[in-house]
């Protein structure tokens, strides 16, 4: 098969399809290429094609679309899509739903001319022995859903870059942006030219809005927010961040005016339907700061990106990105410059808890940004008191810390309860671990655990990490590791951090060598610190590169030496250890392909 054919490659997770009643439900990641003929899926290692274990025909398939996840089904499967054929339906999981939808758009392409597509589909799972949507214990049974395929072929594919359910009072408020040319097929719709923007005027129902072109004239145009991403307009609230046309010359006076590390705007482009964030850094003039210009930029399958390697469904979430990592960037987008500067903290509302409310206990620990004391909430909740050491870093740093933790919601990392910002020193408020930091517990207790007990704190922690990596949060500090009696093993997001000559902080024996040479953050940066994390567990908490200081460790890292297998780690979770201390990043494994491979130690166990 060669290149050219190919519309679309990559990884998904598979279900097997449970052709027999006996056959188990297991799941296994496969690299699927589809062409204009066929969908084929292998077995893969890194992103290579191996044994083929499965093709189908593209003019067999009836239908492809979206199924409702299962009950509290796991992160990586969240996105699951149907590809329905013969009398069997292929159930896949995509990384997210931007991947789904860009696979069931190439899908769409290729099938569209099937002359015996389906009208209906089963929009939940066929699973033992019936579907569980409509109950219909036939797989051949007719769909119970309409399923509007129409959406898929006919009209152009944008994204929805903020949620468009605002009051009608705020509509003033939003912008829409027509990204490609679209020919109305109606009376009553409105043709769209790329590039040209449109003021919403009324959201008359989940599909449709009411909008005006430039000429004045308004009409009903079909949105987003319906079955599909499908849609032939853009629609996004006026982001803190947008200053819409302002010319380049007044950007850089407000930026400089703002004078704050990180301060930020995005605006129009000179190029027509095109946008740049600008950006304003000390980091190459302390005296005077400097302005950078990143124009936004878009790959093959329309993703943004302004570095090449970090790529996003929508600019918002390449913003949101940004703003917590700078990936490229001088310095992470901290400071939208369009914001007063006396603005509430985000912390404000339900998670600012009452100071008197919070009783200090004794202090559990101390770093460069303060200390950590036991606290009481209410007189009847244990809890983790962390405050700020005045001086070592801003406010406003301290409160970026809580918005990003009020961001992240998994089981698996340590929760927030709130925070007391209305004076000094700032308090935030989290779950108190009553064993403490885990390699304390590690260095008290280990000799106690059994096998399993150690994979599964390395799996309870992978488990947070691959949730982070979903949400493209890059955690840079995995040293701290808290566990609970009788409870699982939790991260914490919160950390200290070590500094460079550079004046970039990072922790130095956990992390990979393009952060120690380039300051380069990434997940897979994640993956290397995770692999010395669970060196650390299977150590039973020594200390790694002891025999080495922080000066001679990228040196040493640079000649290929790695860690030695401590003696509780089987040569076959070595391996994974190893596979997470690549030399190049792309060669590491990502957190989903890491969780697999420690829950299938499981059976061994």
């Amino acid at each position: 098969m060669s290149t050219s054919e190919i519309v679309k490659e990559g990884i998904l997770l598979k279900m097997s399809q449970q052709k027999k009643k006996i056959s188990p439900k297991n799941y296994r990641e496969r690299l699927f290429t589809l062409t204009s003929h066929m969908l084929t899926y292998y077995e893969q290692e890194k992103g290579k094609k191996k044994t083929k274990k499965g093709t189908i025909l593209s003019e067999r398939i009836a239908f492809v679309e979206k199924v409702d996840p299962e009950e509290n089904a796991p992160v990586h499967r969240q996105f699951p899509f149907q590809v329905a054929y013969d009398e069997n339906i292929l159930y896949l999981f995509a990384k997210n739903d931007a991947d789904r939808m860009a696979w069931l758009e190439a899908l769409m392409h290729v099938i569209k001319g099937n002359p015996k597509l389906s009208a209906k589909y089963h929009k939940g799972f066929w699973d033992d022995g019936k579907f569980l949507c409509c109950g219909q214990t036939v797989k051949n049974a007719p769909g119970c859903i309409q399923w509007h395929k129409g959406t898929f072929s006919s009209v152009p594919k944008l994204e929805l870059l903020e949620s468009s359910s605002l009051p009608s009072n705020q509509l003033t408020q939003l912008s829409a942006l027509a990204l490609y040319d679209y020919t109305a097929e109606r009376p009553e719709e409105l043709s769209l030219l790329k590039g040209h923007r449109y003021v919403p005027l009324e959201k008359i129902s989940q599909d449709w809005w009411r909008v005006r072109d430039m000429d004045g004239a308004s009409t009903v145009v079909k949105c987003v927010k319906c079955v599909s991403s499908f849609c032939v307009l853009l629609v996004w609230s006026c982001p803190s961040w947008y200053v819409g046309s302002l010319s380049r010359g007044k950007t850089e006076q407000l930026l400089r005016e703002k004078g704050k590390e990180g301060s930020f705007v995005v605006r129009d482009s000179s190029q027509k339907g095109m946008y740049t964030v600008s950006l304003f850094s000390r980091a190459l003039d302390e005296v005077n700061g400097t302005v950078q210009h990143y124009l936004i930029n878009r790959d093959a399958e329309g993703k943004y990106f302004l570095a090449e390697k970090h790529l996003f469904s929508s600019i918002p979430s390449m913003i949101d990105y940004h703003q917590h990592n700078g990936a490229g960037l001088l310095t992470r987008l901290r400071h939208p410059a369009n914001e007063s500067a006396m603005s509430p903290p985000a912390a404000q509302g339900e998670w600012e808890l009452r100071r008197d409310d919070v009783r200090l206990g004794k202090e559990l620990g101390s770093g460069q940004f303060g200390v950590v004391q036991l606290g009481v909430w209410k007189e009847q909740q244990q809890v983790a008191i962390k405050m700020m050491k005045e001086g070592c870093m801003s406010s406003e740093d301290f409160k970026e810390e809580a918005q990003v933790m009020m961001k992240l919601q998994h089981p698996k990392l340590v929760k927030l309860y709130g925070v007391c910002t209305d004076c000094f020193p700032i308090y935030i408020v989290t779950e108190f671990m009553s064993n403490g930091c885990l390699l304390d517990y590690l260095r008290r207790r280990g000799k106690e655990a059994r096998a399993s007990t150690l994979l599964h704190m390395c799996v309870d922690v992978c488990e947070a990490m691959a949730y982070l990596e979903d949400q493209q949060f890059i955690h840079r500090d995995l040293v701290r590791t808290h566990t609970q009696t009788h409870a699982p093993l939790k991260v914490y997001v919160l950390d200290d951090q070590y500094t460079s000559s550079a004046g970039t902080k990072f922790p130095v024996k956990w992390s990979a060598p393009e952060v120690l040479y380039y300051t380069r953050f990434s997940t897979k940066s994640d993956v290397w610190a995770f692999g010395v994390l669970m060196w650390e567990v299977y150590s039973l908490g020594k200390q790694p590169y002891e025999q080495y200081d922080n000066i001679h460790i990228a040196e040493k890292l640079m000649q290929g030496h790695r860690l030695y297998r401590p003696q509780q780690a089987t040569e076959s979770i070595y391996r994974v250890m190893k596979a997470c201390w690549h030399e190049l990043p792309e060669e590491r494994p990502n957190f989903h392909q890491l969780l697999s491979d420690l829950n299938a130690f499981e059976v061994d166990i």
